[in-house]
């Protein structure tokens, strides 16, 4: 998180992203004209340089030092993660039932910053944390142990058909609460919400073991699919140092996955649109309370339509090519859909990066005294938030095009590759002009949302 410098004027911090154009201070025509020029470009180049697949996933990667493989995957290091999971997950619950229903309790930023926000970021460096930390998890371990059975076995068998479908739908909830559901900041929703969720994880897991939590748990996929984008990988046992395009490379095609990444991305821009002028100005126009709320309608639909509209548009760009003879193409948007996960990544940073630095500071200044005495238990109550990134709006500007520009630089390059791996030969070419037109659409669309917030 860094160091949080004291003496620092603190200000009111939002629930949301911190983004648009007050801390934009560049032309958006230019960062837009050249993010898509960037984009054609490298697709050109990809097209003339790039003719062979170039990763595998049983071989790329070299072996980690020794010392740092054994650690990692030792039952040492998985038993500190889980009680450290179960710990932060215990305090959060502590402050959620006793806390106040005030912003100032803790749980808001540990549920909504720490979590949510703090989940990629930690991921895109470490890989899958949600995996080792999960208090899901960690609970299915304890009474698998206490009765005798396997966490991996439940009374049944996980559908396949099924796939990632219950994680796209507990994401949508999860975004909804937040952006949408007018009573997002009130202690009584969240905490049911989060009392949901454990008891369907736990539910789950009891049915289908821990095949459920792999594919169904919102926050476990979602931690799974940004940790392909980080140098670590644990293969037979050992930890590999592996180039992150080759560790994107091997996520799995699995049915709902262009759903999870539909409301991943859609959900981030959303979030955009919603602070813009002409948006806010509608609903505080149309929104009052009673039965029509034409403000909350417009917001539902907004949400929907965005999400929608990544998936049809990643659908139609990834199936408007030849395949091999006996393939379809309705296989063609999940095989595609990992090139999403990397633009994801750049729009969140791009989003939430000063969000994240920030609020999680002030959360961490507030989970120590959770019921509002105060206390200082953990010794933090008396640090200030270091607001370094807004106070240098030029280069946060520059970070948010970067993390645009390079995530669809880097999302290209995976179509690219697996593109070229299920193309028919005179398809490699010609058949990932549609994916370049919905890379461009997502790239023009998603900059014009970042400045326009």
């Amino acid at each position: 998180m860094g160091v949080i410098l004291p003496g620092l004027v603190p200000g009111p911090l939002p629930m949301h992203g911190i983004g648009g154009a007050k801390d934009l201070p560049i032309s958006p025509e230019l960062a837009i004209s050249g993010a898509v020029a960037a984009l054609t470009i490298s697709f050109i180049v990809l097209a003339l340089a790039w003719r062979t697949p170039r990763y595998d996933a049983a071989t790329d990667g070299r072996p980690a030092p020794a010392a740092l493989s054994t650690l990692v995957t030792s039952t040492g290091w998985s038993v500190a993660m889980r009680v450290l999971g179960l710990v932060v997950f215990g305090y959060a619950a502590f402050a959620a039932v006793l806390g106040e229903d005030l912003l100032t309790n803790p749980f808001f930023g540990m549920f909504y910053v720490w979590l949510w926000v703090g989940l990629v970021f930690f991921s895109a460096v470490l890989g899958p944390v949600w995996k080792a930390i999960s208090p899901a998890r960690t609970i299915n371990l304890l009474f698998a142990r206490i009765s005798g059975s396997d966490p991996d076995e439940g009374l049944f068998r996980y559908p396949a058909w099924l796939g990632h479908w219950p994680a796209a739908l507990g994401l949508y909830a999860f975004v909804w609460l937040e952006l949408v559901y007018p009573y997002s900041t009130e202690l009584g929703p969240v905490r049911l919400w989060c009392a949901a969720y454990v008891a369907v994880m736990l539910l789950g897991g009891a049915l289908f073991g821990n095949d459920f939590y792999e594919n169904a748990d919102p926050f476990e996929v979602y931690s799974t699919l940004i940790g392909k984008l980080s140098p670590w990988i644990v293969r037979e046992g050992r930890l590999h140092v592996i180039s992150p395009l080759a560790n994107l490379n091997t996520v799995v095609p699995r049915a709902g996955l262009v759903g999870v990444v539909a409301v991943l991305f859609g959900s981030t821009a959303f979030d955009s649109f919603k602070e813009s002028a002409p948006w806010v100005r509608f609903v505080q126009t149309n929104s009052f309370i009673g039965e029509n709320d034409l403000g909350l309608v417009a917001d539902n639909l907004a949400l929907l339509t965005f999400c929608v509209g990544v998936a049809v548009v990643l659908s139609v760009g990834s199936m408007l090519t030849g395949v091999h003879p006996g393939q379809s193409r309705l296989e063609m948007p999940r095989q595609l859909a990992h090139s999403v996960v990397p633009i994801i990544l750049g729009y969140i940073v791009a989003h939430y990066l000063s969000y994240w630095f920030e609020v999680g500071q002030d959360t961490l200044i507030k989970a120590s005294d959770p019921l509002t005495t105060g206390a200082d238990y953990l010794g933090t109550g008396d640090w200030s938030v270091n607001y370094w990134l807004s106070y240098h709006p030029t280069l946060l500007a520059n970070i948010k095009v970067i993390a645009v520009v390079l995530g669809h630089v880097v999302g290209v390059i995976a179509a690219h590759d697996r593109a070229v791996r299920l193309l028919p030969p005179r398809h490699h070419l010609t058949g990932q002009l549609g994916m370049l037109v919905a890379m461009v659409f997502f790239t023009a669309g998603g900059l014009y949302l970042l400045f326009a917030a």
